[in-house]
């Protein structure tokens, strides 16, 4: 059995963790490899000292793996997603960041689940990606053209609002007087798009949520729409640029620019184990059904 480790080195948590996590691995005989750059930075760090197989990008990503362990938060998950795209290596999260919606597995618990995860003792999560493009093209977005939270459009070197008209199925829905405009996926409605007042989307459900970051039209509310829909949004505002974010990935273009968004034609597979359960997760994160008041 073959499983690839990924992170990105930014706690001292991260060390204890990654010790752990291939202790564990090697004790039951499983063969692991390293994605390049982490590897470098945990032997530089002397957190490892063995030399490992490695892979450096999503060619060199074979797909024997039987999953990928992502160690960090949920943006080291977002980053994974970028090598594994479209080869259904199923990625497990590892939290050894903050809050973790995606990376629900804590230290405690890393042994236990993990022993499931060689049993084949868990659930896969199917979450669904949104992919763009745009006119005139960039080439920022030819190969990696797809974010699995969302894709955010913002405004760039101003304090002024941007203005975005938005189209659905080649419709027009309405023009945005916003800081800018979030499309999320289900799994990204718990990231920007719920702190900008977007609802919570279960993992499963078949819809986008379209939110405006501080919009100057009050009567503007979050929008759910079916995934099988087109957005089109076309920007306009005082200065010649604009921003559009694919998760953490930023690209400045031209005003100009008209942006199409449409739900990728693969997804990428979450292992979920009963203990860590999207549910259960909600509930823990958003501290929801404890009293406060005493």
């Amino acid at each position: 059995m073959k499983i690839a480790l990924f992170g990105q080195y930014y706690q001292n948590s991260t060390a204890e963790t990654v010790q752990k996590v291939v202790a564990f691995l090697e004790s039951k005989k499983i063969k692991i490899a390293f994605e390049a750059h982490f590897l470098a930075t945990l032997k530089e760090k002397n957190i490892v000292s063995k030399d490992y197989e490695t892979y450096s990008n999503y060619t060199t990503l074979n797909t024997d793996y039987k999953a990928l362990i992502s160690i960090g938060g949920d943006g080291t998950i977002l980053k994974a997603a970028t090598f594994v795209r479209d080869k259904n290596i199923p990625i497990i999260g590892i939290n050894a960041g903050r809050l973790g919606f995606l990376a629900t597995i804590q230290f405690d618990n890393i042994e236990p689940l993990l022993q499931k995860l060689l049993d084949n003792d868990y659930a896969i999560s199917k979450r669904s990606l949104l992919s763009i493009e745009t006119t005139p093209e960039y080439d920022n977005f030819k190969e990696l053209d797809f974010a699995l939270n969302e894709v955010t459009v913002a405004r760039k070197d101003t304090t002024s609002m941007i203005t975005i008209i938005t189209y659905l199925n080649g419709e027009y829905l309405t023009s945005y007087w916003a800081d800018g405009l979030i499309v999320s996926t289900p799994t990204g409605s718990t990231g920007y798009s719920l702190s900008c007042g977007g609802p919570v989307l279960t993992p499963n459900v078949e819809s986008l949520v379209i939110t405006p970051m501080a919009p100057h039209n009050l009567n503007a509310r979050p929008l759910v729409i079916t995934d099988d829909m087109e957005i089109e949004l076309r920007i306009s505002g005082r200065e010649e640029q604009f921003l559009i974010s694919l998760d953490s990935r930023i690209s400045a273009v031209s005003k100009d620019t008209i942006v199409r968004i449409k739900k990728s034609p693969f997804t990428i597979s979450i292992i979920e184990f009963k203990e860590e359960s999207f549910l259960n997760t909600i509930r823990k994160k958003l501290l929801w059904g404890e009293d406060k008041r005493n």
